[in-house]
């Protein structure tokens, strides 16, 4: 069982003024998700997600991790990052948050930008 992601999207944003000053860098904000189908849409109640997660976090997390490292040109360049998920209307939150609130997902981003010392994670 593997993720059926539909598209990647990426965002890039540079700002070179900030208040009517110029930054002394750009500052460089980029943003990456995949859309995908919900495995779990339509199912109803689930009392277990673990088998989907285990098969599509690692996958969307590596997915992920490689897109922006590659906008980005090396984990050193990332100072700072957050999540989010979105789903929709024929599943759950909780199928969005499952899948992304895992180190199955977490682990190959942190890895990549040599964050050890916590786990980062918005709701």
């Amino acid at each position: 069982m593997q993720p059926a992601i539909r598209k990647i999207v990426t965002y890039t944003e540079n700002t070179l003024i900030e208040g009517g000053k110029a930054a002394p860098r750009p500052l460089r904000l980029i943003g990456v998700a995949a859309v995908l189908a919900n495995p779990w849409a339509g199912r109803g109640f689930t009392e277990d997600l673990s088998p989907e997660i285990r098969a599509f976090a690692p996958v969307l997390g590596e997915t992920l991790t490689n897109e922006i490292i590659g906008i980005a040109g090396s984990g050193e360049a990332i100072e700072g990052y957050g999540k989010a998920a979105i789903c929709g209307t024929s599943g759950e939150v909780e199928h969005a948050s499952a899948l992304i609130h895992t180190l199955h997902f977490g682990n190959h981003y942190r890895r990549a930008v040599g964050a050890k010392t916590y786990l980062a994670f918005t709701n």
